[in-house]
Formats: C-alpha cells, sequence, structure tokens
C-alpha cells in the first residue's frame, strides 16, 4: 500500500466565510457532508482529486489536518509512539467510511492517520 495523503480537514470560526474564501478563491465545490449537520467536504476537482473536509474550529490552536492511508491506524499510533510521536486523539470511527487517529510528528506537528473500512462502527 502507499501511504499517501488522503484527506485533509480546515477549521474554521466562521465556516460560512471560509466556504466563500475557498470557493471563490480556487473554485473549490464545498457542500454539506450527507448526514452530518457540522462537516462540508470539499472538492478540489474531479471526483479523482483529493477531498477535504471543512468544519466549525473546536479549539482555539485548531489547525489543519492532513491524512495519511494506512493499512491500521492501530499499527501505525503504536509505531508513532514507538519512535517519539504521540498520539492525540486514539482510533475513532467515521460510521461506514473508516477509522482515524490524530498524532504529533516529533516535531510537535498535527497529522492523522486514515485507515478504510466501510463497516466501521
Amino acid at each position: 500500500m502507499k501511504h499517501t495523503f488522503v484527506h485533509f480537514e480546515i477549521p474554521a470560526d466562521d465556516v460560512e466565510r471560509a466556504k466563500t474564501f475557498y470557493q471563490e478563491l480556487f473554485g473549490w465545490q464545498i457542500s454539506l457532508a450527507q448526514g452530518y449537520e457540522d462537516y462540508w467536504f470539499i472538492q478540489t476537482g474531479d471526483e479523482h482529486d483529493l477531498v477535504g473536509g471543512l468544519m466549525k474550529r473546536q479549539a482555539p490552536d485548531q489547525g489543519p489536518v492532513s491524512y495519511v492511508q494506512v493499512e491500521s491506524v492501530a499499527d501505525y499510533a503504536a509505531k508513532v509512539e514507538d519512535m517519539g510521536g504521540k498520539v492525540i486523539v486514539p482510533k475513532s470511527p467515521v460510521p461506514g467510511m473508516g477509522w482515524f487517529v490524530h498524532c504529533l510528528d516529533s516535531e510537535g506537528n498535527t497529522f492523522a492517520l486514515w485507515e478504510d473500512d466501510s463497516p466501521a462502527a
């Protein structure tokens, strides 16, 4: 498996302002994610291009997060910690899609691990 970036998230203090900004700047299509009240999908191009998310900022220091595809978030979370990083959000489901873990790298940068798993509970 290639460990590539598969998703990104942008937190916003004012979601409508951020939607307008990115739509007008880049022409991105931003629409409310089906089944969610407060999460918007960002389509950066055609269906094969990277898809992002936009949501209300949940903490004052919350910044953008990039997600890397892995075979097992549990296995890679353990590797992160073995290599001097830190898990800051443990394995969590996205129902019907997969699992994620948020981490800090050895330099204090936030990133996330993503595991596809359609039956995620």
